[in-house]
């Protein structure tokens, strides 16, 4: 069966083919996020508490994401105190704790560390947070002998001038997008697309030679032997060494969670 040919048409297993069901996804997002615009706003308005902001975060994960209420979503985790509020479950597996913070509350990392501990226990890779208004997804990547919360979904539904954007992103975590891969897609995208991996990419042979052609139409130059040594260790010498240098600075801005 072709996944990317085959769309869920409801949670009893039914099944039918379609060759975008993708663009029908898209426009059930982009309806709900219409149609929440207005409770949302009142939320924020009203500054509502978590509880409030809860019954929101639940009613679009069912109209908009596609993911039951009463299938995909439990309170089992849900302890006293500080804990998570939902967890979605696939196949009878935790596939991400969901934290829920007030619509008026900012999100940081310090939101997810029940949601890490019980990820860590389940064996999950995903984390959800939300206030409502922003929504996060975190993939938990392996790193030494622990793992590092790395952002792969960022979406402001408050942001008018990012709702593509924040449609594109709502995409991926989507019931749909999440079995037939899409979110896992981006997150190997975004791990390709840091420093590190794309440094070995740009001095590559096919890449090296794009850009001597590139720099023959702009001069003139004919070519000779060398130049392509020469624009490879430009690119590794200069280019990206001080790319890489850069690199961890825009990291840690870029890193600051507000």
């Amino acid at each position: 069966m072709d996944v990317e040919k085959t769309q869920v048409m409801s949670r009893t297993g039914e099944f039918t083919t379609t060759l975008s069901w993708q663009e029908s996804v898209r426009s059930r997002v982009a309806a709900a996020m219409d149609r929440f615009a207005g409770p949302l706003a009142d939320l924020v308005e009203r500054d509502a508490n978590d509880g409030d902001t809860r019954l929101l975060v639940a009613d679009f994960f069912s109209v908009g994401l596609n993911f039951s209420k009463y299938q995909d979503l439990t309170t089992e985790y849900r302890t006293s105190g500080d804990s998570n509020d939902y967890a979605i479950v696939l196949d009878g597996k935790l596939f991400a704790p969901v934290e829920v913070r007030g619509i008026g509350q900012n999100l940081d990392l310090r939101n997810i560390q029940m949601a890490r501990r019980l990820a860590s226990q389940e064996g999950a890779e995903w984390i959800f947070l939300t206030n409502g208004r922003a929504w996060r997804v975190y993939h938990l990547r392996p790193e030494g002998s622990g793992v590092r919360p790395v952002v792969v979904v960022d979406a402001d539904l408050t942001d008018p001038d990012s709702y593509q954007r924040n449609l594109d992103q709502l995409f991926h975590i989507t019931r749909e997008a999440v079995v037939h891969g899409r979110l896992d897609a981006l997150r190997r995208w975004r791990e390709a697309v840091e420093a590190a991996p794309l440094s070995g990419l740009v001095t590559e042979d096919s890449v090296v030679a794009a850009v001597l052609n590139e720099l023959s139409e702009r001069t003139g130059h004919p070519g000779h032997a060398g130049d392509a040594e020469e624009v490879r260790r430009i690119l590794a010498g200069q280019v990206l060494a001080r790319g890489l240098a850069a690199a961890p600075a825009a990291a840690e801005e870029a890193g600051g969670e507000g």
